[in-house]
């Protein structure tokens, strides 16, 4: 699932760079040293926002139209493109278990085939979330 949102990139006073925040996401907020790792440090600080209240069962907050947002004097406001599926691949560490009930002879043919259960489950899940924007 990719989601967009909405940066306001603010120049730092007291040093080169810029401060992110999202104002959308409440108390999300990080900063680079250059354009590029500010962009760079925004996704990831709020990839890893989202993917908490993911975790949590929280839903997350729609997106605001990024030409209604103030913007102080100085700042700009930036679009960022979150890949969720590949930020959650690679820092994701919550899982829960789920039992479920099988046909005797499905359960008997993937024990059979070295069927991963968890996996398959899984990857019919993704599949359905990207066809969807409900998670």
């Amino acid at each position: 699932m990719k989601l967009i949102y909405p940066a306001i990139f603010m120049p730092c006073i007291e040093k080169d760079g810029y401060t992110v925040t999202f104002p959308d996401l409440p108390g999300c907020v990080s900063e680079g040293d250059n354009l590029i790792d500010a962009i760079e440090m925004g996704t990831d600080a709020a990839s890893g926002w989202i993917l908490l209240e993911l975790e949590e069962g929280n839903s997350i907050p729609a997106a605001s139209e990024f030409t209604e947002l103030e913007v102080p004097t100085g700042s700009f406001v930036n679009l960022l493109v979150l890949d969720m599926d590949t930020y959650s691949e690679k820092y994701g560490e919550k899982t829960v278990r789920k039992n479920i009930t099988l046909p005797a002879w499905l359960n008997t043919f993937g024990e059979k085939n070295n069927v991963n259960f968890s996996k398959i489950l899984q990857d019919a899940l993704l599949d359905m979330s990207k066809k969807t924007s409900v998670r």
